[in-house]
This record gives C-alpha cells, sequence and structure tokens, in this order.
C-alpha cells in the first residue's frame, strides 16, 4: 500500500496529543523511557505540543564507520594522499581534491565519521615514501621507497607485498615499533577531536585491526571508541604485530575498559573474504568455540558490516535460491589474496546464515555468539566516502574515475584478479540516535538499532510486538504507536502478555528524496526447526502499484525505467513510501527466530552506467552490470520461548 510523501511518518508526530495517550503506561526501550505521565499537563489536557516528553530518536543519522586514508600503509602504497582532516572535512560537505587531482563533494554531508586506518604501522608508510633516512638501509623498506614513487603497477605490487608479508608476520623492524605506533595514534585522535562538533557533527575515534589470518583471511575489525581523546590515548591502539586471534582483541578491549573507563565496540567486516573464517564453529586457531566464547564475540561485536565496496555479504544465491535479491554484488572468488574457496566455506561468510546458526549455538551453548545488528560501511582507500553511484570515487586511487577503470583490476594476486568494474559504490549506516555526539551514536549502535544501506538514504523504522493492528500502518506517526506498542530494530520481543498467537510487526521506509522509489518492503525471518535444521522464509509485505502475489506469494517484479545510454531513469513505477503491519503466519511459539525488515528500491543506474556515459565509453564487457537495486537492511528483532 502507498501513502503520501511526508516526513512525519519518521518523525512520529502527531497531529495532537489525546488524553487517551496520555494516560498510556510508561514503556522501556532500548530508546530509553517513553511517558507521558510526567509531561505537565495545562487546561486539564496532556501537554498541547505532541513533543513535548518525546525520548525516543526522530531521524536517522546518516555515516560512515569504515574509512581509510593516506594513513594506511595500503591506502598510501596504491597512491591516496588524502589525509584523515581532509576525509573528516569531505564528510562534512566541503569539496576537496582527491589523490589523482579531481575536484569532489558529497551531495549531501554525513551527520558522523569514523576513520578507520589500519593500528598496523599507523602513518609509519608515508615516512617510507619521503625516504627517511633511518628506514632506507633496511632493503625492503627501500624497495618499497622506490616502488611508491614509481608509480602504477609498482607501487601495486608493493601493496600486495605489504599483504603478504603481514599475514606471514614478517614485516621489517621498523613497521612494528609501538613508540611509533603511539605517536601517530596521539596525532591521529588530535585531527579527530578538531573536527567532533557536538550536535552538529560527530567525529568518533576508532581504527582498524586488520587481521589476515592464515594469509589473507580476513578477519578484519572496527575498534570503535565511545569516549575522547584524553581517554582514548592512555592504550595503544591493538595491532596484528600483537596478535591475528580475535579473542585476543577482546580481552585487549576489556583491559581497556578497566583501565580507562571507556567503552568500545567492534565492527567484523563482511565476510566475505575469510574464506569460512568468519562465522566458523571454531576459532581460527582452531579450537572449538564454547560458552565463553560466545558470550564474549555478542558483547564486543554487536554489529556487523552487512555491504560494503568489496561485495555484500547479506546472503550468497548459492545458499537461498528462493531469494530472487540474494545475488548483488557479490564476491566469491577467494578471501583478500584471491586464494580460491573450498566447498563448505561460503556458509560461514553471509549474515544470514550466520544469524541462523546463531540461534542454534545458544540452544547448544547457553549464548548466541552471532546476535548481531546490521550496518553498511565503503571501506574505501582513498580517503574519500563514496557511496553514491553517480560519485563513485573507487576503492584505491587506481580506481578513482577515468576511462582505464573500465578494464581495470581492482586487486591482481598472482595472476588471480577481480576486476574494477566489480566494485560497488556501497554502503551507509544509519543510526536512530536521540541526539547527535558520540556517547548517543555509539549507545545506538551498542543496541542494535541501526541499519545498513547500500548508498542510499531510505528511511526505515521497524518494530516488533505483539499488539500491532492493521490500523497501525494507516497513522502518520509510526514511531509513536512503535516504540509504544513494541521494541525497535536490533531488540527483542518480550514475552507475550495477551496470549497472542503470533509476533505481529509495523514496518515504514521512505525513498532516498535523489534516489530511486521503492519497489517493496520484505521480512526475512531465520529460524531453527524442531529437527535442529536452519530455515529462512523472506515474506513480501507492502509494495508498489497494484501487482498482485502469485501463488507461491511473490510479488512480481517492479519493472526498469533505467535508460543505460543516457545514465539516467524515471520514477514513473515504485512508491515514494510504503508502510505496513506483517503478522508471521507461520509461527511457532516453541521455537527461536529473528525477523529483519530488507527495503528494495527500483532499479537505477549503477556507477558503471554513469562512467560510460560521461566518458563515451564502450568497453564494457557484456558481464558488467549496468543498472543496481539499491536497498536498506534493518538489524533483527529476535524472538525466544523463555
Amino acid at each position: 500500500m502507498t501513502f503520501s510523501l511526508r516526513l512525519t511518518l519518521f518523525a512520529g508526530a502527531a497531529v495532537l496529543a489525546t488524553p487517551a495517550a496520555a494516560q498510556q503506561a510508561a514503556v522501556t526501550t532500548d530508546a530509553g523511557t517513553i511517558d507521558p505521565a510526567r509531561i505537565e499537563r495545562f487546561f486539564g489536557q496532556p501537554a498541547y505540543s505532541p513533543y513535548a516528553g518525546r525520548a525516543f530518536p526522530a531521524l536517522p543519522l546518516w555515516g560512515e564507520q569504515h574509512l581509510h586514508t593516506s594513513w594506511s600503509p595500503d591506502a598510501f602504497g596504491g597512491g591516496t594522499r588524502v589525509g584523515p582532516d581532509d576525509a573528516l572535512r569531505y564528510a562534512k560537505g566541503d569539496e576537496i581534491t582527491s589523490s589523482t587531482g579531481q575536484p569532489v563533494k558529497l551531495s549531501r554531508p554525513y551527520d558522523w565519521m569514523v576513520v578507520a586506518d589500519h593500528s598496523d604501522a599507523l602513518g609509519v608508510v608515508a615516512s617510507v615514501y619521503e625516504g627517511d633516512p633511518a628506514l632506507m638501509s633496511d632493503p625492503v623498506l627501500k624497495g618499497w621507497h622506490d616502488g611508491r614513487r614509481e608509480g602504477g603497477d609498482a607501487a601495486m605490487a608493493v601493496v600486495m607485498e605489504m599483504i603478504t608479508l603481514q599475514g606471514q608476520g614478517d614485516l621489517p623492524p621498523a613497521m612494528t615499533d609501538p613508540t611509533t605506533q603511539m605517536d601517530m595514534w596521539q596525532k591521529m585522535t588530535e585531527i579527530v577531536e578538531g573536527h567532533d562538533d557536538p550536535g552538529v557533527f560527530t567525529a568518533l575515534i576508532g581504527y582498524e585491526w586488520t587481521s589476515n589470518y592464515g594469509g589473507g583471511n580476513n578477519l578484519h575489525r572496527n575498534v570503535i571508541y565511545r569516549g575522547n581523546k584524553a581517554e582514548a590515548d592512555q592504550v595503544r591502539p591493538l595491532t596484528t604485530f600483537d596478535t591475528e586471534l580475535p579473542r585476543e582483541l577482546w580481552d585487549w578491549m576489556e583491559a581497556y575498559e578497566e583501565k580507562t573507563g571507556g567503552r568500545l565496540l567492534a565492527v567484523p567486516h563482511n565476510g566475505n573474504l575469510s574464506n569460512g573464517l568468519m562465522f566458523a564453529t571454531e576459532t581460527p586457531d582452531g579450537l572449538p568455540i564454547d560458552a565463553d566464547w560466545a558470550a564474549r564475540r555478542a558483547r564486543w561485536e554487536p554489529l556487523y558490516e552487512v555491504t560494503q565496496s568489496k561485495g555484500t555479504s547479506e546472503q550468497h544465491p548459492s545458499l537461498a535460491p528462493a531469494d530472487e535479491f540474494a545475488d548483488f554484488e557479490i564476491w566469491d572468488k577467494g578471501n583478500l589474496n584471491v586464494v580460491p574457496k573450498e566447498p563448505g566455506m561460503i556458509p560461514f561468510e553471509y549474515a544470514r546464515e550466520a544469524l541462523k546458526r546463531g540461534l542454534k549455538l545458544e540452544d547448544e551453548l547457553g549464548a548466541n555468539p552471532f546476535k548481531f545488528g546490521l550496518l553498511g560501511s565503503t571501506d574505501d582507500h582513498t580517503g574519500i566516502s563514496s557511496a553514491e553511484e553517480n560519485n563513485f570515487f573507487g576503492k584505491f586511487p587506481a580506481s578513482e574515475p577515468g576511462p582505464e577503470r573500465s578494464t581495470g583490476n581492482a586487486f591482481d594476486f598472482e595472476g588471480r584478479t577481480v576486476k574494477d568494474w566489480q566494485l560497488g559504490a556501497s554502503g551507509l549506516t544509519a543510526v536512530w540516535a536521540t541526539e547527535n555526539t558520540r556517547a548517543a551514536i555509539w549507545d545506538a549502535m551498542k543496541r542494535k538499532e541501526v541499519y545498513g544501506t547500500t548508498g542510499s538514504r531510505i528511511f526505515v523504522r521497524f518494530f516488533g510486538g505483539w499488539d500491532f493492528a492493521p490500523e497501525d500502518a494507516q497513522r502518520r506517526d509510526p514511531a509513536v504507536v512503535g516504540y509504544g506498542k513494541g521494541v525497535p530494530m536490533g531488540g527483542d520481543l518480550p514475552p507475550a502478555s495477551d496470549g497472542s498467537s503470533a509476533p505481529s510487526f509495523l514496518v515504514a521506509a521512505l525513498k532516498d528524496p535523489i534516489s530511486g522509489n521503492l519497489d517493496r518492503i520484505q521480512i526475512v525471518k531465520g529460524w531453527v526447526d524442531a529437527d535442529g535444521d536452519l530455515r529462512e522464509k523472506i515474506f513480501d509485505v507492502a509494495w508498489s502499484g497494484d501487482r498482485a502475489p502469485d501463488a507461491e506469494g511473490k510479488v512480481p517484479p517492479v519493472g526498469d525505467t533505467v535508460d543505460v545510454a543516457g545514465a539516467t531513469w524515471t520514477n514513473t513505477i515504485g512508491a515514494p513510501e510504503l508502510i505496513a503491519v506483517w503478522q508471521d503466519p507461520e509461527f511457532d511459539p516453541a521455537l527461536k527466530a529473528f525477523y529483519y525488515a530488507r527495503v528494495i528500491e527500483i532499479p537505477t543506474p549503477r556507477w558503471t552506467a554513469y562512467d560510460a556515459a560521461y566518458f563515451e565509453e564502450s568497453d564494457f564487457a557484456p558481464e558488467v552490470p549496468m543498472t543496481v537495486t539499491e536497498r536498506a537492511y534493518t538489524s533483527p528483532i529476535w524472538y525466544a520461548p523463555d
């Protein structure tokens, strides 16, 4: 069903608070306590202002938690010269100059940003490039200096050699010096602190811990701080020179919190390049996971990066053949070194499989290690966060706009290649925070009240409860009814109090004002059946136009208005907003389950189509996609019978 386009759909405005609403009991959610009784009354009625006393987030805050600048060794080695200061200015809306000399600016500023440069050799590579005499006596570093100065293929060869030596634990000693690292870290936090402007723009402190366990198996995590520079500077960031085991990262995080009183969380990268390690049921060094390991992972890693430039890791099409939207920006050749996958790896790399497996592990271990929310990030290594299809600046400077990227290689490891055109202009994170500050954004991340998109800024509300009614989808204030009757994305359904036969969900979506209309909203359910098998099903719950589901409940495709040659489209199909209340028709109260919403846009031009039009190129291979269906993934809501 469709309704008129109004921002109040998400702000949760009411025309006038009513006495009945004011008499409603206080409701405590992860977003805070909503207590109408504490609102001061005038004229014997509730407060006239419908916003008085509102304690829940009104609008999503858009940002990026995974951007690399010239301070990352591999980024600098690939030619990046945009540093953290310029990267943050760009995020705030300034026009900057890219590493290839091109002017670049966001369509709309971000609300927040994490510069997540690698903690390994943070900032040191720049000194190698400059030819620091103290470093040039090492023949490996001298070779890296020469290769970077030469540029092109020679510079990229240096990057690949660095990745290999890092994975082997054989980097030159100067790269691992802790004193140098601490000095560079304090310079980084000073830059970030200078850009933090509470209420206007939030610069969160963070870094990437870059475990490539076993040689290119991506077990990277971004560590995000809740606090400020004075707190963060007390402890040297962990590097993979210290350890490549996630459990030892959690040890470091726990020790940090005990020493400083601060708070940390970690975000694992998309698992599609981990060669089966990201969600394995044993540790990377071959130990079986236990209840303590599961509980610690759930505590320290409440979120997961479901989409980024190196592919989307929601679900693999081979694991969900009935999901027509699973085959989206898939990278499944191998790990970071393009070491080919072996049979059985893929099920341990994708979010939906992990969410299902987590339910089963909870029954076996007593804790769910994979109870995470979903977000999106770019992982761009250009200092430029570019998740917009018509504004895509690639992963490294070699893949910044230019006619050569129609045939260039994004990765080339001993002849095993991934093409530039396989890079995706993805993704972004929306945080439902009560204010634009470090504490509020971090707290929203911790409680998983976040969602990820593949680049467009779709607004999504998702609530679960036991007594949402169809008429709730007719209201213009879904946030009020959502928080009042249920829990938001990232939450746990409380026990049913009124004997309801199944949970109900309120989901609402509003299009990005400058992107495509909406095709549909889906709710994805995962569970473990009575026989212990992992199960999933996707339900179309709201869609545009007068399409009717087929016999299997599938809604037909929305159509396609893209003019590839002109890199344009028309919003003559789809809907500007969709909203629905849905109740699970197959609910079994004895079985644990999770639910998340997936919002799909109509097709729009992919960045490759914009390139082809701008550069008047015809060299793209026939298999290169020229359209994209942007989408949003909410964090799940979980149900447990007890």
